[in-house]
């Protein structure tokens, strides 16, 4: 985590610039989670897509993969999962693993940066985020705290959730993702992004057992057709 990480009155400047309707964001709600996203950085203050992009800079790049350890990391110009987000009273995002590559499945994802911006965020205020462990029994708290910048790793085991907000204004993020052609531990895999319920969510955990298998077994079977009607297309 680094705190602090801009000039305030631009971190205010870049929460000023969220619509506090959430007007244009794409609703996402399921058993899974409900939140509003968006990635169309064009329709807002330019702002947004500079604070989005600047995380893309080839220096800033650079500088947190030296931070972290890792190489060979690339951010994604696509902003595949990434861009800005919202969540109002009530929104949550369960436990959850992320999908496992980019877009195109020709990198894995290793990085989430999440850069908070609502003025005054404490913890009592929820829309925090939350790591777990394997188990996912036992959860750690990291509040979502104003000007803040989170840098999670992401993996097979990389559980975290954003609990549920408790007060009647918007908790906002701007998401980066960065991603490598190298497998977090040196194998081949792939998943979608998998969630389960809370530690008393037993119908959410079951649910989410069935759920995560199927849409697995949807995006294989998709990738499958896809790769088999690319090389159609060549031979004709």
């Amino acid at each position: 985590m680094i705190d602090e990480l801009l000039d305030p009155a631009i971190c205010q400047s870049i929460y000023e610039a969220f619509p506090k309707d959430g007007n244009g964001f794409f609703n996402r709600e399921s058993f899974r989670e409900k939140k509003r996203t968006s990635a169309d950085l064009g329709a807002y203050d330019k702002i947004l897509a500079d604070i989005t992009y600047a995380f893309q800079d080839a220096r800033v790049v650079d500088l947190i993969s030296k931070t972290v350890g890792f190489e060979r990391i690339e951010p994604d110009p696509k902003l595949y999962a990434g861009g800005l987000s919202m969540m109002f009273p009530g929104d949550f995002l369960n436990p959850h693993i992320d999908n496992s590559h980019d877009g195109d499945r020709e990198r894995y994802r290793r990085l989430n940066l999440l850069y908070y911006v609502s003025p005054d965020w404490k913890i009592e205020n929820g829309g925090n985020f939350e790591l777990w462990d394997e188990e996912r029994e036992k959860q750690k708290t990291l509040t979502a705290h104003t000007n803040r910048l989170l840098v999670m790793e992401t993996n097979k085991t990389s559980w975290h959730s954003v609990s549920q907000v408790e007060v009647d204004r918007p908790r906002c993020c701007v998401s980066n993702y960065y991603f490598s052609v190298d497998s977090p531990d040196s194998t081949e895999y792939f998943h979608v992004t998998s969630f389960t319920g809370r530690p008393d969510e037993k119908i959410k955990r079951a649910v989410g057992v069935a759920d995560n298998a199927l849409r697995n077994l949807v995006s294989k079977t998709f990738k499958v057709g896809r790769g088999k009607n690319l090389v159609n297309k060549g031979k004709n």
